[in-house]
């Protein structure tokens, strides 16, 4: 049976969450359209969503463990910290990449039919939870290679991969509202996956951090999303100190206020600004 939509004054604003269920056949179709342009026309297809984490987790597993000698956590391997390190930070860094431009990538649709925008970047953050589910699988091939078993605690993990989808698509909608507004934001993005990458305990344990700045530290929301991560992954070999977690997780609420509510101001404006 087709359902009828009616399109009168206001009635966006008050059914706009329900309309946002409404439309998940859009969100299916958008998602798809991403992952099919994204590995189209490659050679080594969904591979190249794994050489990204593989040949980082290398240079910092040789730089941070072998030449600068920093510790892991507990007697896990090096390299298995630095991956479980990866996974949140690769998911991350591509939603917030994705979602910033994909209203701008979606121009033609937002210009000629209603529908609550907020899809787009949802679309865009999803496909990211493709690519992390690929690098999954390699973090499970590392642990046989090495022969780690994790404890209890892996199945916490995905508890924590809903911290990682509101930790990134916070910032992904504010960053996509204004990037729409303004377009000099897309060439901001890039600088500050960059710089997270190295202010974020990625290559190296947050425990090197000295006590009185873990507090300080800990304002980085990603922070609280990798530290869970690794206790997840590594189980005993690694501790959680949950004043982190609580204020990684209550700026990561904060940042996500903060981006839904910057992107419904924004949104009535999308289609004239595009």
């Amino acid at each position: 049976m087709t359902e009828e939509i009616v399109i009168e004054a206001g009635r966006a604003e008050r059914h706009y969450w329900r309309d946002l269920w409404r439309y998940r056949e859009l969100f299916q179709v958008l998602a798809w359209r991403d992952i099919a342009v994204r590995y189209k026309q490659t050679i080594i297809g969904t591979a190249w969503a794994l050489i990204r984490p593989f040949t980082t987790m290398i240079v910092f597993t040789v730089i941070f463990g072998k030449l600068a000698n920093l510790p892991s956590e507990g007697s896990a391997p090096y390299a298995i910290m630095v991956f479980a390190g990866m996974l949140p930070w690769t998911f991350f860094s591509s939603a917030l990449a994705d979602a910033s431009n994909s209203l701008l990538g979606a121009s033609n649709l937002i210009s000629k039919v209603y529908f609550p925008r907020l899809i787009v970047p949802l679309a865009a953050v999803g496909v990211a939870l493709v690519d992390f589910a690929i690098n999954f699988t390699m973090l499970i091939g590392l642990m046989i290679w090495y022969g780690f078993v994790p404890g209890w605690q892996i199945f916490a993990l995905p508890g924590f991969v809903i911290l990682a989808f509101f930790a990134s698509l916070g910032p992904g909608l504010w960053l996509t509202a204004l990037n729409v507004k303004y377009r000099d934001v897309r060439y901001v993005i890039p600088f500050i996956v960059q710089f997270g990458l190295y202010v974020s305990p990625v290559g190296f344990s947050s425990q090197i951090v000295p006590e009185q700045w873990r507090l300080l530290y800990s304002l980085n929301p990603i922070v609280g999303v990798i530290d869970g991560f690794r206790w997840c992954i590594l189980g005993g070999e690694s501790q959680l100190y949950l004043p982190s977690l609580g204020i990684s997780l209550l700026v990561t609420l904060l940042f996500f206020w903060l981006g839904v509510r910057q992107f419904r101001k924004m949104e009535h404006s999308f289609a004239d600004l595009i």
